[in-house]
């Protein structure tokens, strides 16, 4: 299982909406309204990279609202 933190920038206004459209989303277990630089936080999980890529890219990139997405997977050192 590959897990990952997404950190979202969204339009002015579009934090609420964004987090929860993403929240119902297959593979995310998270997705929280912070301030600070980003906006939302997510934590996500899928079986494999490719998986995680294509749920960020496909899924949560096309919500409306986000204008930029960071990924950060988690290793266990």
């Amino acid at each position: 299982m590959v897990n990952a933190y997404i950190l979202i920038q969204t339009e002015v206004g579009k934090a609420a909406s964004v987090a929860s459209a993403v929240r119902a989303i297959d593979g995310v277990a998270e997705a929280e309204d912070v301030t600070g630089p980003y906006d939302v936080i997510v934590r996500a999980e899928a079986k494999t990279v490719d998986e995680l890529g294509k749920l960020v890219v496909a899924r949560i990139q096309a919500v409306e609202g986000i204008t930029r997405t960071l990924t950060c997977p988690v290793v266990h050192l």
